[in-house]
């Protein structure tokens, strides 16, 4: 067993926790940001100092690559994201990134003997806070390996041409150029030339802190899919109109949202997790009865057959009358459940046994990185317990002592994939 640095893990939090610092506790750092710019270069003069060779490919995904024994083997990758959310945390995503930089300076300090290359990396917007979707450049890396329904999300041509949220002026394609990060397409991550990717990431939920554990190995990531809803009325005079001869689309839509709660609850499975969002309202104006409504339902459970029972819940809105207006159920998009390499899971789940680290299996709700990689290598992750479960906020908090247990759980988890 070889441990991470508590006190470097904790100078290189506080230090990451600058670059976009909000004034609140936490960050706002979007995707090739000034702010992302400054973590990016942080990443590169701390894996320069320990001799790491710098690659980026031609989406700015930064690859950090220490030598092993053997200069014909594959790599072995672990990394994740610098950007954020508007207003996030310090942990979501950079805690990888961190974990990662911190497992190369651990094997570099002590001369630890492994056979293939390891790899630090920084992935290009994950959160697609600024550019969406998210998960864009995993998404685009990995383009030729996804199933057919989730890469056409992905075409390199249409993310490139990606308006930004804020101004709706700048490209992602033209932020690449600007970024002083775009590099060569042959430095992708590939099955040719990596055996295997490791992401850590804090959970994001209150799962670990409720048991009692600081560290979760984890299995899969969830199933998931997102529906729109619509509804259909009729836009008359707020202060005219007869109430009862009004077709209100918001009043359907609040109908139909208790009814599909009352419903799915009734299927009786606790671990499955349903939200509504997002509500787009027409005409939105205060003196005049909406004629139109939409929401969002996402639904996500480790068990497809579940989420066919949901699903046919909610398809079964279309043929009620709510009100007086009609409804339309339509497929946003959705997801199998992606489980991780059973070895790579048995590697990180040995290693916190040996730490002595408390963990337990847990499945990922979130979406992330290395649900991508894993159609193109095996992969797995690591969770770090989050405090009170919370996430994309301010709040959001692990103790340094739990990020470098994590830290030190997927080191040694590299280790062994390294020696098998």
């Amino acid at each position: 067993m070889y441990e991470c640095n508590l006190e470097r893990m904790t100078e290189t939090i506080k230090t990451f926790s600058t670059y976009g610092d909000a004034g609140h506790g936490g960050i706002t750092r979007y995707s090739l940001s000034p702010e992302a710019i400054q973590a990016r270069n942080e990443f590169v003069s701390r894996m320069k100092a320990i001799g790491a060779v710098i690659e980026f490919d031609d989406v700015a995904n930064i690859y950090a690559t220490i030598p092993g024994s053997d200069p014909k083997a594959k790599r072995i990758v672990m990394g994740s994201h610098v950007d954020s959310v508007k207003n996030g945390g310090n942990y979501d995503g950079i805690l990888g990134v961190i974990s990662a930089m911190e497992t190369l300076e651990t094997v570099v300090e002590n001369n630890i003997a492994h056979t293939h290359p390891l790899t630090a990396m920084i992935w290009t917007n994950e959160e697609g806070s600024l550019y969406p979707p998210a998960m864009m450049c995993s998404g685009i890396v990995c383009y030729d390996y996804l199933p057919d329904d989730v890469k056409e999300k992905f075409r390199l041509e249409d993310k490139l041409a990606t308006k930004d949220m804020l101004t709706g002026k700048t490209t992602f394609g033209e932020a690449l150029e600007k970024s002083g990060f775009k590099g060569d397409k042959k430095n992708r991550l590939n099955p040719e030339q990596y055996l295997c990717m490791f992401e850590t990431h804090i959970e994001q939920g209150p799962i670990l802190e409720d048991a009692g554990n600081d560290i979760g190995v984890v299995d899969c990531v969830l199933g998931m899919f997102n529906y729109r809803v619509k509804f259909y009325g009729q836009t008359t005079h707020a202060g005219t109109f007869p109430m009862q001869k009004r077709k209100d689309a918001l009043f359907a839509a609040s109908q139909a949202i208790v009814y599909l709660h009352q419903e799915i609850d009734k299927l009786g499975y606790p671990e499955l997790v349903y939200t509504t969002g997002e509500v787009s309202c027409h005409p939105c104006v205060h003196t005049c009865v909406p004629d139109y409504v939409d929401f969002c339902i996402d639904v996500r459970h480790e068990d497809a057959k579940v989420l066919d029972k949901v699903l046919n819940i909610i398809k079964g809105c279309a043929e009620k009358d709510w009100s007086g207006c009609s409804c339309t159920v339509e497929k946003a998009w959705n997801r199998d459940t992606i489980y991780w390499d059973t070895k790579l899971v048995s590697y990180v789940k040995q290693a916190a046994e040996e730490a002595g680290v408390s963990h337990q299996t847990i499945h990922s709700g979130a979406g992330h990185d290395a649900q991508f990689a894993a159609y193109m290598i095996p992969s797995t992750m690591v969770f770090v317990q989050s405090k009170d479960g919370l996430s994309h906020c301010e709040l959001e908090s692990s103790t340094y002592e739990q990020c470098t247990a994590g830290a030190t759980v997927m080191m040694n988890a590299v280790l062994k994939a390294d020696k098998a």
